[in-house]
This record gives structure tokens, C-alpha cells and sequence, in this order.
């Protein structure tokens, strides 16, 4: 490192200067290194990986939390899902002496894209090979992570989606021919492996994503006909999808201890001195919202690592780490967790410090998000209730609950003075109210509204009924004007909406009251409305967006009585009319008047809507 910085000084400080306009400190230097060669060597049925000659096994996870934490707990490797501006991290990898694999994302059919539609296909290889030469020469690539879990359907029998996978595998290959192709598929049901082993010869290893069965990967692939090698991508607890519900329909979450210990019995079972795995990715290397708060994180927002860090680290390493997390024993609820409105509760905890070292408790009350899904997508987190707590301590707590009925969540939030942690939390139900999720609650029909009703035209914010709060995917590419001045359908204003990434998606839904997903009263009772039309048009016209209403389903306690969609639309850069038939829909209450989805074309998307009413 030194003698690379006193070369540069001899350039010249204004040559230095040139230099790092272009390209990021790091990436200057790593421009002049050599690229990585890494190599899938079998002998005896057996994979390993080496990089530049030296045996590698994967020992990584996936996530945005510290990379120094994850190398100075025995990683060497973290993964991307996309490839968008990666330059900082795989510099800071480089210096970490971390691997990357790099994902390339793959459109989704749920999210709009569709793998017969050949002009966006050929724009995501385009996307994909602009990734690949880019990133092919820097030192930190592993892998190329082509995708994940785009096959999305059950079967995984879309051979389209394998077409345009080998593809850009093919392409891949030509363009580095230093680093494996690997696809990434969730879990390894249907036809996954039978196909990407028949029609994707391009790709070099199978990345599954698997958690509750994780541990089994060895032989239920073996079974399924896997003979590539593979990586597990993902692994965790079990999901949110993979528990079953209680009797007021809450999913009980485990604590961070007992998920430690299923980190440790996946990398046991799954990984270390499996014949056909070169490594793994736990996930997730950071905090997530989905499902609850705690989940999927490895860590807490505040950095603070979680027990499963731990045995990771001894994993990797073959020894325990040198300070260990506390150690959360139970939470339970004194008496009943079903109570009536404004009780008060206690709850008992027991933790312990493995080293003995203080412990500090927060205590939360949060409402409980209520969504079972698969998608991954990350939620907003519910509302918290600061001033429940009445008096907490480390072996305890005081609740007051709120009066409105539902289910909430109590979470134990345990610190020692080392960055350790532990988490657990307990669904609790208010009776009264609100229905138990996944029961149908009362429908207070009302008066129907008088047709034709306006969802947005000229009207100001503080006359709707629905108002487009309920962001969805990637929330921060989503950018609104809702008093856009160009070029309107009628008066003076319009909606520009604009999608700014080049991957994943993004949508937003009308909703009523605002920032509401089924969990209070609202909405319409839209009765004798036929049809549900709109005025829309985009920047330059081929621009594909997916329209609907009604998207709150009946597991939460106010749904909407209606789904109705007009999928992939291709607007023009004309005013042009749309229109979502509603006739014989149930429009007793209609929560989510209006929405929009589109998934990323590889470039950002800008379009305008205007005069949206039920008719």
C-alpha cells in the first residue's frame, strides 16, 4: 500500500488529482492489481473453491452491517443482491481482505417483469453485462450471483426464466473467464435443480436460499438431483412462513439464543465438510424489518451483535469469541396472553451473562406487523407504545395495554457493556375492537358513497378520502410530485411519479386512513361503482406499470372487500384512459382505493396520472 501511494506522489499531485476524479480512491489502486482467479476444482465427487491457488471456503453472510465486524468475526466473505455503485464496498473488501460475490439482479414476475417480453429482457442482459464489465477485474470478486429468486413460482418450471439466466451466464463466462457463475433460487422445490442443471450449463454453482430447512440441504439436494456444487445463500431461523400461527393468529418468534443455535446446526449440517458445498452466506448481516424488527438480524440497528455472531465466529474460527453475548432464557407472560382493553400485564425474563458482565433491559411494546409473505420485501416498521411500560427491570416487566383491540408485541431488549445483545419478544392479544387476525371482522357498511367518486383530481390533500402513503419495495427510489404542473390531463395540476433505481420495484397504494395496512377503521363503501378508470401517461411512452385496488387481504382485521388489477400496462407518451372493471366486486369497503407497481427496466421511470375516480 505505501509504495502504490509514493508512486503516485511521483506522478504528480494534479495527475493524483485527475485520477481520483474519476474513480474512488481505492478503486484507483485496485485498477492496478490483479484480478483475482478463482477456480472450481473436483476431485472424487468432491467441490472446493480456491482463489489465486489457495483453498477457500466460504464463511459469509449477506447484509449491510459492519464488514470489520464480519472480518474480525472470522468471515471472509459477504454478498451482494445487486451490482448497483458497488465500487466502495468491494474496495473496502479489498482492504478487509474480504471476498465478494456479486449479485446481478434478475427481474420478478410479481414485480412485473416478464421474461416473454423480449425488449425487457434484452435490456437486463445489457444491465447485466455493463455489471460484469465493470466489476470483472477488481480483486475482491468471488462470484457472480446471476439473480435471486426470480424463478419465483412453485415449480420453478418457467424455461424462459432459465433461458435468459444461461444467458447472461454464457455472457459472463465469455467476458471473465476468472470467476464462477452461480444463480440463486429459493429453497429447492419443483423443478428448480431438475432445471438449472438441464437448461442453465452455464451456470457453474447453485445458490439456495433455505432456512427453516437448511440443515437438510445436503440430502434433500442429492434427492432433488443436484450434482453442482453449491452454495447456501441465505440461511437463518425458520421464517415467519414456516411457523405455525397461534390461537389468536400471532407467529411466535424465537429468541436470539435459540437462533444461535440454529445458525451453528446449519453450518454444522449443511456446510462444513459437505462434499458439494463451498461455503455459505447466513443472513442477514444487519437488522431488518420483516416480520417483526428482529427476525432475520444477525445485529440491532445500534451495531450490537446477536448470539448467533457468536457462533459464527466459533464456527469459523474453531474457538468461542473472547466476549460473549448474553444468554436469553425465557419471556413469558404472567397469566393469560389474550386480555381485555387497558390491562395491565407482567412478564418475567431470564438472561444471563456468560461472562458476568451487567446487563441492561429496554423494554418495548410494538403493535404486531401481521404480515406472513415470502417476497422478502422489507416492511415499515408498527407503531410503538412508549408510555405502556409502566416499571421494567432485568428480570421483569409492567404493561399497561392500549384500549384498542389487536395484537401487539412485547420485546425484551437485553445490552451488556461489550456490544453483545439478546433479543426475544411475546405476541399478545387485546380482546375487543378488532377481530383476531384471520377471523372476519364486522363490515360497518355505511351509506354508499355517491358516483362517480374522485380518489385524485384537482381536489387539494385535504379533501381525499385515500391518500398515496403506502410505499412498497424500494421505497427511497420512489420519488412524487402530486402537484406536477406539466403538461396536466385537465386543469392544473397532475401526479409525476418517477422509480429511480435500475433494479427491484416499487409501488405505492392509496390508502384510508394514510399509512394504515388493515389495522383501523376507514375507507369506502363504494357499492354500485362498475368500474374504476384513470388517466395516465409516461415521460416516453413504453413505460410498463401495473395498476389496481384493493390490496389489503383477509388476514388483518379491516380488509378490503375488493382485488381488482390491470396488469403490465404500456402507457404512451399521449394521455390515454384506463380502466379496472369492477362489475359484480364486492365494494362494501374499499380501504386501498388506488395503486401502482412497476418493476425496474434498467433505467428509472417517470410517469404522470391524473382524473382517477370509481364510476
Amino acid at each position: 500500500m505505501l509504495q502504490k501511494r509514493v508512486s503516485l506522489a511521483i506522478v504528480g499531485v494534479a495527475a493524483v488529482t485527475g485520477i481520483l476524479a474519476m474513480m474512488p480512491y481505492r478503486s484507483a489502486l485496485a485498477a492496478q492489481e490483479k484480478a483475482s482467479v478463482v477456480r472450481i476444482v473436483e476431485a472424487n465427487g468432491a467441490f472446493h473453491l480456491t482463489r489465486n491457488g489457495v483453498p477457500y471456503l466460504i464463511k459469509g453472510a449477506g447484509g449491510d452491517g459492519s464488514k470489520l465486524l464480519l472480518h474480525d468475526s472470522g468471515g471472509n466473505s459477504f454478498r451482494t443482491w445487486g451490482a448497483d455503485d458497488l465500487g466502495a464496498q468491494l474496495d473496502e473488501a479489498e482492504r478487509l481482505g474480504l471476498s465478494v460475490t456479486v449479485g446481478i439482479w434478475l427481474g420478478h414476475k410479481e414485480h412485473g417483469f416478464d421474461y416473454n417480453n423480449a425488449d425487457q429482457v434484452a435490456a437486463q442482459f445489457e444491465m447485466a453485462k455493463k455489471a460484469v464489465l465493470k466489476y470483472k477485474d477488481h480483486p475482491a470478486l468471488l462470484m457472480w450471483g446471476i439473480g435471486n429468486e426470480m424463478e419465483g413460482n412453485e415449480k420453478g418450471d418457467n424455461a424462459a426464466v432459465w433461458s435468459a439466466i444461461n444467458n447472461i451466464a454464457s455472457m459472463t463466462k465469455r467476458l471473465d473467464p476468472n470467476h464462477p457463475t452461480m444463480t440463486v433460487v429459493a429453497e429447492i422445490g419443483g423443478d428448480r435443480v431438475k432445471n438449472i442443471h438441464r437448461l442453465c450449463p452455464d451456470i457453474d454453482v447453485v445458490g439456495i436460499n433455505s432456512y427453516g430447512g437448511g440443515a437438510s440441504i445436503p440430502l434433500r439436494y442429492k434427492e432433488a438431483g443436484g450434482t453442482k456444487p453449491y452454495v447456501l445463500t441465505e440461511y437463518g431461523p425458520p421464517g415467519v412462513w414456516e411457523i405455525g400461527k397461534n390461537d389468536f393468529g400471532a407467529v411466535q418468534e424465537l429468541s436470539s439464543t435459540a437462533k444461535a443455535a440454529l445458525y451453528r446446526k446449519t453450518w454444522d449440517q449443511a456446510i462444513a465438510g459437505q462434499s458439494l458445498c463451498l461455503g455459505g452466506y447466513a443472513f442477514t448481516w444487519g437488522n431488518k424489518q420483516e416480520a417483526t424488527a428482529t427476525w432475520f438480524g444477525l445485529l440491532l440497528p445500534d451495531g450490537s451483535r446477536l448470539g448467533a455472531v457468536d457462533a459464527l465466529t466459533e464456527a469459523w474460527t474453531g474457538k468461542p469469541p473472547a466476549i460473549r453475548c448474553p444468554e436469553l432464557k425465557s419471556l413469558k407472560i404472567e397469566g393469560s396472553d389474550q386480555v381485555e382493553p387497558g390491562a395491565t400485564i407482567k412478564a418475567d425474563l431470564a438472561v444471563v451473562d456468560p461472562d458476568g458482565d451487567p446487563l441492561k433491559v429496554n423494554w418495548v411494546l410494538q403493535s404486531d406487523g401481521g404480515k406472513i409473505n415470502t417476497n422478502g420485501d422489507t416492511e415499515k416498521a408498527p407503531p410503538m407504545y412508549a408510555d405502556a411500560i409502566v416499571h421494567g427491570s432485568a428480570t421483569g416487566v409492567e404493561v399497561h395495554m392500549p384500549k384498542v383491540g389487536g395484537v401487539y408485541r412485547l420485546f425484551a431488549i437485553v445490552h451488556d457493556d461489550h456490544k453483545g445483545a439478546a433479543v426475544a419478544n411475546v405476541p399478545i392479544f387485546v380482546k375487543g375492537g378488532v377481530a383476531k387476525t384471520g377471523e372476519t371482522s364486522a363490515i360497518a357498511t355505511g351509506k354508499p358513497a355517491a358516483l362517480p367518486f374522485t380518489v385524485y383530481d384537482e381536489m387539494g390533500q385535504s379533501g381525499r378520502v385515500f391518500i398515496p402513503s403506502g410505499y412498497m419495495g424500494n421505497n427511497a427510489a420512489i420519488k412524487a410530485d402530486e402537484g406536477c404542473t406539466i403538461k396536466p390531463h385537465s386543469g392544473k395540476t397532475c401526479m409525476q411519479w418517477q422509480y429511480t433505481a435500475k433494479k427491484d420495484w416499487g409501488g405505492v397504494v392509496w390508502q384510508s386512513p394514510a399509512n394504515d395496512w388493515g389495522d383501523l377503521e376507514g375507507g369506502k363503501n363504494l357499492t354500485g361503482a362498475k368500474r374504476l378508470t384513470f388517466w395516465a401517461r409516461g415521460e416516453k411512452g413504453g413505460e410498463t406499470v401495473s395498476f389496481l385496488c384493493g390490496i389489503i387481504t383477509h388476514d388483518k382485521p379491516f380488509f378490503d372487500t375488493v382485488q381488482a388489477k390491470l396488469d403490465r400496462a404500456v402507457l404512451t407518451s399521449d394521455w390515454k384512459q384506463y380502466v379496472i372493471d369492477l362489475k359484480g366486486k364486492d365494494l362494501t369497503r374499499v380501504k386501498t382505493g388506488f395503486g401502482w407497481t412497476l418493476a425496474a427496466e434498467g433505467q428509472p421511470v417517470t410517469f404522470y396520472l391524473d382524473d382517477i375516480r370509481y364510476e
